[in-house]
């Protein structure tokens, strides 16, 4: 075990990780040359994409330090707000972490969140400076931050340059050199933690394992401490980052475990595994479960995909643990799932994967945070979807989730931040200066006003120099109203939303010109309408597609003209009382984003 190391690379979106990580890979010949392109650890297309690392993923790399040979495991994690349970997961697996700031921004508000959860799994942190080679760097200014957050020597933060190899092996010798090895006896009882998993339709399902004790072998039956099932191993292995198969897996070593098992609900992460027989073993600590911030409704298009819904949903929250979904039931939609997840990010993700990855088209609702209401017999209930919410004549109060949101700027972006956070309505708690240029906010908000846009907005007006991060702090009284759409005079609760009575007008009038704007126009005119409580407060309505039915006609009568353009006026009222409309995917995908 003394030659392995095990870490990771943490930081704020953006700020290098992946690149950093390609400079790995080519320095201990991992990757060969021909076969390398940039952010080779970003799997996904949609992680090339988008430009942001989604999904964590572990590699293993043979690095040699003065004569003697080192097994290196590294987890490149993501690292926007939403997909920070990825984070603490890999934390969980290592023993150090470099954390990576870029020279340009500074430390961001993730930067801070994730040393949070780094120092909470009290991993050895190693502090490197990224992005010297450009222009605008201020390495100087970056380091005196990471000093006071750290409270570390200058000394002992690196400047490198991911994108230019500018220090990255001087770097990685001091991850040898500073990061311990694993802890743990070969000798003892087989014992691994299972801190992600994926499904392979040959080889069932795949976990991604941390060993702390013993070795195992494929042939070999363990036993799954928390789930209560003995399987037989079909093959272990590591990760090139492709899988690898080799003999056994020992203590210390990172690896994946071929569990031959098709059930995705069998198996989940923070599983302790060990050897058949050995039963009494105490289970590892395990995951704390994420709490779902944000719901929403998926449906298939087409009904008769339910089934395939389900299984594309089991698949995922195997490779994605914080997803939460269980079955509900629309009337006019069939069945569908109430799906819960960390942010609107999240959710924009998994409805893209279970598009792109299983070809399934969805129907989803406008996404929404949970509330709680007091009834007027004095219950408590908990609201997840606006679908759900109550009628006025029964509601005694309305309790919404608050959160303390965390921004960082620089002072150059300061009155543009201020005013978009006026505009969120919240309360204001203090300012704290990270250094002359750069400041920290915080503001107490409610949830469902950042869920949706202001990330971007914080972006746009910031130049992209801004960062947030938010923590939730529990449930306050707030005025909130049900918007309803209607299209074509029925309730669209698809559409449904929350949102705060004296906003009600101007969120009804730009959702109902959204719509305007995205639905097809159809062979008859069709009124969309915005109502709270029955009672219509915006309207935009859809003009009927025409065709030119006197097109043929040539001279003659001026009658003949009228004859035909009655018989089309007649045809298309008729239309207008029996036509169904059709919904494209894609307007709820446009609505969902909006």
């Amino acid at each position: 075990m003394e030659n392995i190391r095990n870490f990771v690379i943490f930081s704020h979106i953006d700020h290098g990780k992946s690149t950093l990580a390609d400079r790995f890979l080519e320095l201990t010949n991992t990757i060969p040359k021909e076969k390398m392109r940039s952010q080779f650890l970003d799997m996904m297309d949609l992680e090339r994409e988008k430009g942001i690392t989604i999904k964590m993923q572990p590699v293993r790399m043979g690095y040699t330090l003065k004569s003697k040979p080192y097994i290196l495991n590294l987890i490149d994690t993501p690292g926007h707000v939403d997909f920070n349970y990825e984070v603490s997961r890999s934390l969980a697996a290592v023993e150090g972490g470099i954390l990576l700031v870029d020279a340009t921004k500074g430390i961001q508000a993730q930067t801070l969140a994730n040393l949070d959860l780094a120092k909470k799994e009290k991993v050895v942190i190693i502090a490197a400076v990224n992005k010297i080679d450009l222009a605008h760097a201020d390495i100087e200014e970056t380091k005196t931050e990471i000093v006071e957050v750290l409270n570390i020597p200058r000394n002992e933060i690196f400047a490198i340059s991911g994108k230019k190899g500018t220090n990255v092996e001087i770097l990685l010798k001091e991850v040898i050199k500073r990061v311990p090895s694993p802890e743990g006896s070969v000798e003892k009882p087989f014992k691994a933690l299972i801190f992600d998993s994926k499904y392979d339709s040959f080889k069932g399902i795949i976990t991604y394992v941390r060993v702390f004790d013993g070795k195992v072998r494929a042939g070999d039956r363990v036993y799954l401490v928390q789930a209560d099932i003995e399987i037989q191993i079909k093959e272990v292995g590591y990760f090139t980052p492709t899988l690898k198969p080799c003999q056994e897996l020992k203590g210390g070593e990172i690896g994946y475990i071929a569990t031959g098992v098709k059930e995705p609900a069998k198996i989940r992460v923070g599983e302790t595994i060990t050897l058949s027989g050995v039963k009494t073993i105490k289970p590892l600590p395990g995951y704390k479960e994420p709490k779902s911030m944000v719901f929403a409704s998926i449906y298939p298009q087409n009904p008769d995909n339910f089934e395939a819904l389900k299984e594309a949903l089991n698949k995922l929250k195997l490779n994605d643990a914080s997803l939460n979904f269980e079955v509900e039931a629309k009337e006019l939609l069939g069945r569908g799932f109430k799906c819960g997840f960390l942010g609107s990010l999240h959710a924009e993700i998994i409805c893209e994967r279970l598009k792109r990855e299983y070809n399934l088209n969805l129907i989803i609702s406008t996404p929404s945070v949970v509330y709680k209401i007091m009834d007027k017999k004095g219950k408590e209930k908990t609201i997840f979807l606006a679908k759900d919410w109550l009628s006025e004549s029964q509601i005694k109060e309305i309790r919404e989730p608050w959160v303390k949101l965390e921004i960082i700027t620089p002072a150059d972006y300061l009155g543009g931040v201020m005013e978009i956070l006026e505009g969120l309505r919240g309360k204001y708690i203090e300012t704290e200066y990270l250094t002359q240029q750069r400041l920290l906010l915080i503001y107490e908000v409610p949830l469902r006003r950042i869920i949706i846009g202001f990330f971007d907005q914080l972006k746009g007006i910031s130049q992209g120099f801004a960062s947030m991060n938010y923590e939730l702090l529990g449930y306050r009284k707030g005025n909130l109203v049900k918007l309803d759409i209607l299209i074509k005079g029925e309730k669209e609760d698809i559409f449904s939303k929350i949102v705060e009575r004296e906003n009600a007008f101007k969120e009804g009038k730009k959702m109902v010109l959204k719509l305007k704007e995205i639905i097809p126009a159809q062979l008859f005119s069709l009124p969309i309408q915005a109502a709270i409580s029955g009672k219509i407060i915006a309207r935009a309505t859809i003009k009927a597609r025409r065709r030119d039915v006197t097109a043929p006609l040539y001279g003659g009568d001026v009658t003949r003209k009228r004859k035909l353009l009655e018989r089309q006026k007649k045809g298309k009222k008729k239309l207008k009382e029996r036509g169904q409309v059709h919904i494209p995917p894609n307007v709820f995908l446009e609505m969902f984003k909006s």
